[in-house]
């Protein structure tokens, strides 16, 4: 059974709430602290919230969360989180950037669930940093921050600032904090609380393995889909992928057919246009930009490929969504 850590508290964990930011990710961060008081018998950690204009804050679900002032307005903090969603640099503005680079120089440790790290970096705070954040956000992180590398873990921590993928890795990252700060028989009572049966290391992998994602166990398919997820940008020919796994194109397109219902030329376009989808929605880039790190020779390419795929044009899904 778990006792009670004596020591010094409690903790102060602040959250800084972007508009739409991950409920999910937010909750899997606030409520380990809550069960790790409890557990302990006293306060170990208070939370507070903060956002950009001192307002109530929606969250992705809608649900508007209230907050304790503005961000330029807080003068000090141990630790600071920036939670955020789709859309993360919509909301890195000149203000909001300036507040976390003036905490940052007082001290504050300062880090980012979810796509957080994409306003970190905009502060220029994880120059030389190797980060994370949500599977699907990557992509569009890397075009935006060519020269930051980016990883698949659950979360990362180097420094002063830390990131994490959001979702449920905000409970291991929490976890982990807990049993830096207060021991991991404390870290092991909060988990068991949770029904989480381990506690993941931050190397432990944001998706599941592709035989499980896709439900087939056949070696020779896994290694071609494997192989086009990381050849989006400069697409391999149907000969380049039949040689991958040792059988003929014929041979490929059955195997495709009898496992994934779908031939490996449309799998590998449902593949790049997914990618355009994301980058469409969650950057800036233009469409020839989009165009290109998707393996289109043109925008009008894509365009056309857009359309019929998701029947709405590019720039109009984009405006769609921001709407």
């Amino acid at each position: 059974m778990f006792r009670p850590h004596p020591g010094p508290g409690p903790d102060l964990i602040g959250f800084f709430l972007v508009p739409h930011f991950s409920m999910m990710a937010f909750s899997s961060a606030v409520e380990p602290l809550r069960v790790a008081n409890r557990l302990a018998g006293r306060t170990l950690f208070q939370w507070k919230a903060w956002s950009a204009d001192g307002q109530a804050v929606a969250a992705s679900n809608g649900w508007p969360i209230p907050v304790e002032g503005a961000l330029a307005d807080l003068a000090d903090i141990p630790t600071l989180i920036v939670c955020a969603g789709f859309e993360p640099a919509a909301h890195a503005t000149r203000p909001t950037l300036a507040a976390l680079r003036r905490l940052a120089r007082r001290g504050s440790e300062i880090g980012a669930l979810d796509t957080g790290a994409w306003i970190l970096a905009a502060a220029g705070l994880l120059a030389g940093q190797r980060v994370t954040m949500h599977w699907e956000a990557a992509s569009g992180f890397a075009e935006a921050f060519p020269d930051i590398e980016i990883s698949e873990a659950l979360f990362e921590t180097a420094g002063q600032h830390f990131t994490c993928a959001g979702g449920t890795a905000s409970l291991d990252l929490m976890l982990d904090m807990i049993a830096r700060k207060h021991g991991q028989a404390l870290a092991v009572a909060v988990s068991e609380q949770f029904i989480h049966d381990r506690l993941r290391d931050r190397n432990d992998r944001q998706r599941m393995s592709l035989p499980k994602r896709l439900g087939v166990g056949n070696g020779k398919l896994i290694k071609v889909v494997a192989a086009m997820e990381a050849n989006l940008e400069t697409p391999l020919d149907a000969r380049s992928l039949a040689s991958l796994s040792g059988v003929s194109a014929r041979q490929l397109e059955r195997l495709f057919r009898a496992q994934l219902k779908d031939s490996p030329s449309n799998y590998y376009l449902r593949l790049r246009l997914e990618r355009a989808r994301r980058l469409l929605r969650q950057t800036d880039m233009s469409v020839m930009e989009i165009a290109m790190a998707c393996g289109y020779s043109s925008a009008s390419c894509l365009s056309r490929s857009y359309r019929a795929h998701f029947a709405v044009a590019p720039r109009e899904d984009r405006n769609e969504v921001r709407a």
